[in-house]
């Protein structure tokens, strides 16, 4: 991916890098410049090895994967999330319809979010047809993110700031936080979003060009951020690729929530609208949405570590103006979990973010301001040591204590022996715990959402954290599904496996329609 940076595109013309090198140590240039986007040095990238980079990402790769794969090992899924995705990729695998079942039977995923890139896991998952080839492939795009951020910031800044960098980046909440959350569609965007950052600061306009256009085919929302992309290509000079970039973004948004998303959503709509003018049962109007931006501490919170883990330096960089698009839509939503620092929302802001701070360190190092030109000597060290320091409160420190590696627990292997007793093939209903180890080779669905296809088996986790605690498992399946009968097949601690006792029905919806 990198070499599209390196590929020379734009090697003429006022937006080509100075050619000589300072060296990796050489001082902050203090010419009498003010605050100029150029001051500082920039290393050729012939000259900043890649090997340490390659290094730190594999470290932080096998990080994200231990995290990732040891929760799932544990059945700590803490969403549906994961158990979707494989369902995702595996159709897209088989060639078939990207066909979702957990969210309902027969249901178009095309319909939910537009992230028809999903479609790129499929070779893997060829090889490797488990929930856990997508957290090995979020493991590796986060890392992908680390090593370009690293470097870039080394070419930018010298000395040994690319290395300080990349942990800062690696250890970010951002990226701690998604790991966390397991499977993302966003990881593809993370990387992109590094190499148009990338481009931007080494002026290679037409590479941040093409790079920001697969953003539109990562999720719906990203089309205004491709959108932002061409306006500061506008604002550098390169005023046509900048305005038709920015056409292009604003087009493929309005085409994908007007259009394509509603056209494969059995609804006819773009549902997650109602996140922004509805609050439970109550309508909201925009104006009350707009004027409530901030009217939540976790929303301030937030978007004080945002700028806080760059030691506040990406406020001097014009690229922080791309986290707008994505801090707009979740500071307009009125579900609490897109407000704050937990699940993977911030993720694909942290390499924006690291290099916006390379970037604002490069504008300051020669400002007039003696105080400013002082702090941007520190800030890059500061930043990796708040995230070194941070980590002690977020998920990686997991890592560190010996029960994460522990799959041999009584809940563990009532929750294997609940899967033995699953037939491959099946039709299952079942919550979170068991769901992601199931994708792979049975048909699931969500419990409670699938009226009328009488599964095959219902499997429930009683500890699940029910509204009402569940005490008779064989009812509760029944009351499911009142054209079929379930007998107890298994229970094993809180795992119960209920099979159906009756015929199939003739007609499963979801099943067989076009």
């Amino acid at each position: 991916m990198l070499e599209l940076n390196k590929s020379g595109t734009d090697r003429s013309g006022p937006g080509r890098l100075p050619a000589q090198d300072p060296g990796p140590d050489a001082a902050p240039d203090t010419r009498p410049a003010g605050d100029s986007p150029s001051t500082g040095p920039v290393a050729s990238a012939d000259r900043v090895p890649l090997r340490p980079y390659l290094i730190a990402g594999a470290i932080l790769c096998a990080l994200y994967f231990l995290y990732g794969y040891f929760q799932y090992a544990r059945f700590g899924s803490p969403s549906w999330d994961l158990g979707i995705f494989e369902q995702e990729v595996r159709a897209y695998a088989g060639f078939d319809a990207p066909i979702v079942d957990i969210k309902g039977p027969g249901y178009l995923i095309l319909g939910d979010h537009f992230s028809p890139i999903v479609a790129l896991l499929a070779p893997l998952y060829w090889i490797w047809p488990s929930a856990a080839s997508l957290l090995f492939a979020q493991a590796a795009l986060f890392a992908l993110g680390a090593v370009i951020v690293g470097r870039t910031t080394q070419q930018i800044l010298g000395g040994r700031s690319g290395l300080c960098v990349t942990v800062a980046y690696g250890l970010s909440w951002g990226i701690q936080e998604a790991v966390k959350a397991d499977f993302h569609e966003i990881a593809f965007a993370v990387p992109l979003l590094a190499l148009v950052c990338r481009a931007l600061l080494l002026k290679r306009y037409t590479a941040a060009l093409l790079w920001s256009l697969p953003l539109v085919l990562v999720k719906e929302d990203l089309g205004a951020t491709v959108a932002v992309v061409g306006f500061l290509l506008f604002v550098y000079g390169r005023r046509l690729q900048g305005a038709l970039l920015a056409a292009f973004g604003v087009a493929a948004f309005v085409a994908t929530l007007v259009v394509l998303i509603p056209a494969a959503s059995s609804a006819g709509r773009y549902d997650y609208w109602t996140k922004i003018d509805k609050n439970g049962e109550q309508d909201v109007s925009m104006l009350d949405s707009v004027l409530g931006v901030l009217n939540s501490s976790v929303k301030i919170e937030m978007l004080v570590f945002l700028i806080g883990i760059t030691a506040f330096m990406a406020l001097r960089s014009p690229l922080t103006l791309l986290i707008l698009p994505t801090l707009g839509w979740r500071l307009l939503s009125q579900d609490s979990n897109h407000w704050g620092m937990v699940w993977h929302y911030s993720a694909i802001l942290m390499p924006v973010l690291f290099l916006a701070l390379a970037d604002g360190v490069r504008r300051s190092r020669g400002s007039h301001r003696p105080w400013l030109a002082s702090y941007a000597k520190v800030a890059v060290p500061v930043a990796a040591a708040i995230a070194v320091a941070m980590t002690q409160h977020l998920p990686l420190r997991d890592l560190l204590r010996p029960e994460t590696y522990r799959t041999d627990d009584a809940r563990s292997q009532a929750a294997r022996a609940a899967l033995d007793a699953i037939p491959a093939g099946s039709r299952v209903e079942t919550d979170i715990t068991l769901m992601a180890h199931l994708t792979s080779d049975r048909t699931v669905y969500w419990v409670g959402g699938a009226p009328g296809t009488a599964p095959d088996i219902v499997a429930i986790n009683l500890d699940f954290g029910w509204s009402r605690p569940i005490q008779d498992p064989v009812a509760y399946a029944e009351q499911l599904h009142p054209e079929a009968r379930y007998r107890l097949k298994h229970r094993a601690g809180s795992f119960v496996v209920m099979e159906r006792t009756t015929p199939e029905p003739a007609k499963i919806p979801g099943v067989g329609d076009g």
